[in-house]
């Protein structure tokens, strides 16, 4: 007869899945089928894709103005006489995407610590092909734009959207080689916070000093704090929040502070693994006491790098929840037929468009393959050249970023505005089907090669 410590041996506890299936419908026909196809790895950008497709039906279907009333609903955050304006749009996209790109500074400092990225020759190749991403597509649109009423949207191009981008990746699970995804993350994330740059630089008037100070400071802190030892994390939920609010009233996009955030927590163990083992092992030889076992917990917790238990516990809230939230918030573009034909022929469009699709994948492409040739950098490991260029074509996703830059370079709307936003409708998509496509073409040949050789080892 088994203690009540040990339940999962009882027939009664075994079997009781089966039985609450059998007498509730909803949790056998919706809730178990929901719960596997979370486990797979595509899964994160289906639900991304998905929900970016209902955004665009939505905003142009009879329901329009309720997609618009939804997410140009205001929202106000106040604490005493500090309060915080923002619709419900610019929630999603400066304050959730925060969590999501703290959950990517985390990926990567892990990369940096103790993975692919550990290596110099490892990050110089994604560094510079980011870039490269950025330039090209930057001069393509100059070329087609200079000395035009258009001339000042030649930032739209450079940006990357690391959460569709990921996403496409994502739909092709185990296939892409986690060197290569990283590539694209770390690739993703530097372009971002070029594009960042451009903005704070070339299309913020408004620029706070003050908070861009108090930002500052605040990220000071919080590297002290890492440096002695202090690992709370109510202590670093609050020095987070407080630097996203110094940035966002600084004029940046407040996102960054999610990846300082991420870049700033441990990616070592607090405990040596082999010293935790050693200490569990001790303890259980003559069984656990309740202080034992708490201890044990303790020491499971500290064997494992904090970034890894942070990500863990995120990345599900990030995946499907943060991002299909972001999706529906910004997929909603209006078209209409005189704007599509107006685009058609627009300098500003087409430059948008061709420094999306192609000048990411040259620019990526060759600025990676230079490095590569020096010796200064290195293909990620597993990768192959034709999927390179596949993984290029996928960054050439700008949306979200694009957006905000078009919003800027193009205040107060108009025809031009308009254009440069089907340009980065048309230009994203195509990107995303290239990369998808020559994705499809590369990886799935590397895997049953790679299954292949398993098979006759």
């Amino acid at each position: 007869m088994p203690t009540t410590k040990e339940p999962w041996k009882s027939s009664i506890w075994r079997d009781r899945p089966a039985f609450l299936y059998s007498r509730r419908p909803l949790a056998r026909y919706v809730g178990r089928p929901a719960a596997e196809f979370l486990k797979i790895e595509p899964a994160a950008g289906i639900v991304l894709l998905v929900c970016a497709a209902v955004a665009m039906v939505w905003a142009n279907s009879p329901w329009a103005d309720s997609y618009e009333a939804l997410w140009g609903m205001d929202i106000t955050l106040q604490l005493g006489d500090f309060a915080i304006h923002h619709s419900a749009r610019d929630w999603v996209n400066d304050g959730l995407m925060a969590i999501f790109f703290f959950v990517v500074g985390m990926e990567i400092k892990s990369e940096i610590v103790s993975g692919e990225l550990r290596s110099v020759r490892n990050a110089v190749a994604p560094i510079a092909g980011a870039i490269g991403g950025m330039a090209v597509p930057a001069l393509i649109y100059v070329g087609l734009n200079a000395g035009g009423e258009g001339a000042g949207g030649w930032g739209i191009p450079m940006a990357t959207d690391i959460a569709f981008a990921v996403g496409v990746l994502a739909l092709f699970g185990s296939r892409i080689p986690s060197p290569a995804r990283v590539f694209l993350l770390t690739l993703a994330i530097v372009d971002d916070l070029g594009a960042i740059t451009v903005i704070a630089l070339f299309y913020t008037e408004d620029l706070s000093t003050a908070w861009l100070a108090a930002a500052g400071g605040i990220l000071v802190f919080a590297i002290v704090l890492r440096l002695l030892n202090v690992w709370s994390g109510p202590v670093y939920l609050i020095v987070g929040v407080a630097l996203w609010v110094a940035m966002l009233e600084s004029g940046v996009h407040a996102t960054i502070a999610g990846v300082m955030m991420g870049l700033i927590i441990s990616a070592k163990p607090l405990l040596d693994p082999a010293i935790a083992h050693a200490e569990a092992q001790e303890m259980a030889k003559d069984g656990l006491t309740a202080e034992e076992t708490e201890r044990l917990v303790k020491l499971t917790r500290d064997a494992v790098p904090p970034t890894d238990r942070l990500q863990e516990r995120h990345h599900p809230f990030s995946s499907f929840v943060v991002l299909p939230l972001f999706a529906l918030a910004n997929a909603g573009v209006v078209l209409s037929g005189d704007l599509l034909a107006a685009a058609a022929t627009s300098a500003v469009t087409i430059g948008i468009v061709l420094g999306l699709v192609v000048g990411k994948i040259l620019g990526i492409t060759l600025i990676t393959w230079i490095v590569v040739r020096l010796g200064i950098g290195r293909l990620p490991a597993g990768t192959t050249w034709p999927l390179m260029i596949g993984i290029a074509a996928v960054a050439g996703i700008g949306f979200t970023v694009a957006l905000f830059i078009t919003e800027l370079a193009f205040p107060g709307g108009g025809q031009l505005t308009d254009e440069a936003k089907i340009g980065v409708l048309v230009g994203s998509i195509i990107a995303a089907l290239v990369g998808a496509g020559l994705v499809a073409l590369t990886a799935p040949r590397s895997v049953r090669i790679l299954r292949k050789r398993r098979t006759d080892a």
